[in-house]
């Protein structure tokens, strides 16, 4: 989702799994499972550990019943994040779910699968490699991580660099777009860097590369932009932007670099946009993150991160360590974690090789053309994606004074989907979208559904009284008051019975 200023309840939904723990009220402190009766009749503590052990096939029925009220993760069109991949492949997850990526002494294959994936990615994204030569990147916990150690490396170049030249280290700053994914307001926060970002103006939900670089000043450790912009998918100009850094870095003698996030359109714009130059064929861009669990086709949990060369991480950021076997270089924020997510990408890569990528990417961006067309024929909406970039169509109400986007997001959950709803970032924050997000398991038929329920939902809502004008009468002579509220509730009630018995004269009766 992005992170940009939204309403409270989108905010809600968007990180209700992220915010920290909390516990229930005093009436809803206990869980309770219909099937497990048949192991154990005692109700369990929510929040408490269980004094006593309970049967095996009683644990998994409760936990089992409670995450049916989860959504469907196909039907989540939210998230760019892979729900399906081959049986062959859950298999190597499983058989090496017990396998501590860290423990590379122990576990060497697994790390040489890591380093080939690191190499692999290198050359999708033309690293000047020398015959023989390895790339410089590492395995994370998706883009966030990914963005955090490339920031890091920028941050400690740019220190070392001014404290050479005894000039102060204490106000470092990085440009982005305001539209820029909140793991970089975290990096921002977390490592004390300011975050300079490029507003957005209608029409134009991008950085805008001149307005940029203006920004750039001697602090400025890098520019960061996005090759997929989580708004609307948009890929931003990177040429653009190293052609006027160039000319700006020549003219005050700085070196300012630029770090691409591809998280989303890294694995996208090497198969089916071949020419765009976005990576390290421009000679300022010296490190790109992509999500492996996004386009790169993996379930949740891998991200990568490529510097062009040594020279672009320093060295006195990297750990070594010996207490698991033979020296091991490291530079993560965390220690341990899995290693199926891992030996996941490198079968994604190896099984569908250039080709199979290829075609999945096309087939996404042609599924998204004909959501996208669908769409347009309804009348409803204008079309705020663009037809290059990430497989998504990002969409708004051409008349929203009586019913809004929001609306249609929370109607749409009555039939199983998840389209997220959202404002855009200063200065364009009057801009209300809702965003499909197309992967490769949303099929033509699928979108076909997905239009007809926005059909019904938008029908639905038109029967409704207004926001507005519910609360406003004209009388006999056309002048308008204000109605109380009590004929405001009335209204609204009448109105909700009336669709409701429709509803139930439509289908006889029967649920």
């Amino acid at each position: 989702m992005p992170r940009h200023r939204r309403s409270p309840s989108i905010i809600r939904r968007a990180y209700v799994t992220m915010v920290l723990s909390r516990t229930a009220a005093a009436t809803d402190a206990s869980v309770h499972s219909t099937f497990a009766s048949r192991y154990v009749r005692t109700s369990l503590p929510r929040f408490q550990m269980p004094q006593m052990s309970i049967p095996k096939e009683a644990a998994y029925q409760i936990i089992n019943d409670e995450l049916m009220l989860d959504g469907n993760p196909r039907l989540n069109l939210a998230s760019f994040v892979t729900t399906w991949m081959e049986p062959e492949c859950d298999r190597l997850i499983m058989a090496s779910i017990n396998k501590n990526y860290v423990d590379m002494d122990e576990y060497p294959v697994t790390t040489e699968l890591q380093n080939r994936c690191v190499n692999m990615i290198a050359h999708i994204f033309n690293a000047p490699l020398s015959e023989g030569e390895a790339a410089v990147g590492v395995g994370t916990v998706g883009s966030s991580e990914a963005i955090m150690l490339a920031g890091l490396a920028f941050k400690r170049k740019w220190q070392n660099k001014m404290k050479t030249a005894g000039k102060p280290t204490d106000k470092p700053n990085i440009v982005t777009g305001s539209n820029v994914q909140v793991c970089w307001e975290k990096f921002a926060r977390y490592f004390e860097v300011e975050l300079k970002e490029v507003k957005l103006r209608d029409g134009y939900y991008v950085m805008d590369p001149e307005k940029a670089v203006e920004m750039v000043d001697e602090n400025t450790i890098c520019v960061a932009a996005i090759l997929g912009s989580t708004l609307n998918g948009e890929f931003e100009d990177v040429k653009h932007l190293n052609d006027l850094l160039v000319e700006k870095n020549k003219a005050t003698g700085w070196d300012t670099p630029i770090h691409v996030d591809a998280a989303s359109g890294g694995f996208i714009a090497p198969f089916i946009y071949p020419d765009l130059v976005w990576d390290f064929r421009l000679p300022l861009v010296k490190s790109i993150n992509v999500s492996g669990h996004k386009y790169g086709l993996v379930y949740a949990g891998i991200g990568w991160v490529i510097w062009r060369s040594k020279e672009d991480l320093p060295e006195e950021l990297i750990f070594h360590i010996n207490y698991l076997g033979a020296d091991q270089p490291t530079f993560t924020l965390n220690f341990s974690k899995g290693s199926s997510q891992v030996i996941a990408q490198y079968y994604q890569l190896i099984r569908l090789g250039y080709e199979g990528y290829k075609n999945v990417m096309e087939n996404c961006q042609e599924n998204a053309m004909v959501l996208k067309e669908a769409l347009e024929k309804t009348g409803k909406f204008n079309i705020i994606s663009k037809d290059m970039g990430v497989p998504l169509v990002a969409f708004s109400l051409k008349d929203n004074r009586r019913h809004t986007e929001f609306e249609i997001s929370d109607m749409l959950r009555r039939y199983g989907w998840i389209v997220p709803a959202y404002t855009m970032p200063p200065d364009a924050e009057h801009v209300t979208v809702l965003r499909v997000v197309i992967r490769e398991d949303f099929s033509r038929t699928l979108a076909e559904r997905l239009v007809n329920d926005i059909e019904k939902v938008i029908h639905e809502l038109e029967t409704l009284p207004a926001r507005v004008g519910a609360k406003f009468a004209a009388d006999g002579e056309g002048a308008v008051h204000k109605k109380t509220e009590r004929e405001v509730t009335l209204e609204i009630t009448n109105a909700w019975k009336k669709f409701v018995a429709d509803r139930k004269s439509k289908t006889n009766g029967v649920c």
